[in-house]
């Protein structure tokens, strides 16, 4: 059987360089101002570090370096977006965070293979259409691999180990 798609999406929606982008709420945890990171060694590049939310250590991406498109320098609305992939909290730097909105399924449409972005097309689950602008909408569970996930685990657990010492 087919799986249903909702009715509707509530996505929260943010800016990377000139691009717009929507993740689906469900998956937001919170939105932090850029906060002190701590570096991590041997982490792949755009494994910005650690950060200490409220006791729980969270690892932190680079989103634009992930995704390969170029980002703004930071500033004063460079946001964290904290977000649950599956058993793991990751936070994800992006530019600026604009909005939260909701978008009916029939406003969303798969990624045409034309599409004029930088972003790997795996890591979109499709294009949310609004009157004047494109989102596109990510797949969050997509942005890190299982190897990359269990990198980001190994280095949040040595990184706690370290602190309670």
């Amino acid at each position: 059987m087919a799986e249903e798609k909702p009715k509707e999406y509530q996505l929260v929606v943010f800016a990377i360089g000139d691009e717009e982008f929507g993740v689906d709420i469900s998956q937001v945890r919170e939105i932090v101002r850029l906060i002190q990171i701590t570096y991590l060694p041997k982490a792949p590049m755009f494994i910005e570090g650690v950060v200490n939310l409220r006791g729980q250590v969270v690892a932190v991406i680079d989103l634009a370096k992930r995704l390969g498109v170029k980002s703004n320098p930071r500033g004063e609305s460079t946001r964290i977006i904290i977000v649950e992939l599956g058993e793991n909290v990751v936070g994800m730097i992006v530019d600026s965070v604009s909005e939260v909105l909701r978008l009916p399924s029939e406003n969303i449409e798969e990624v045409p293979h034309i599409i004029d972005t930088e972003v790997p097309e795996h890591y979109i689950f499709g294009v949310g259409k609004l009157k004047d602008r494109l989102l596109v909408l990510l797949d969050l569970n997509k942005v890190l691999t299982a190897e990359e996930m269990q990198h980001v685990e190994h280095q949040l657990k040595a990184a706690s180990s370290a602190k309670e010492k």
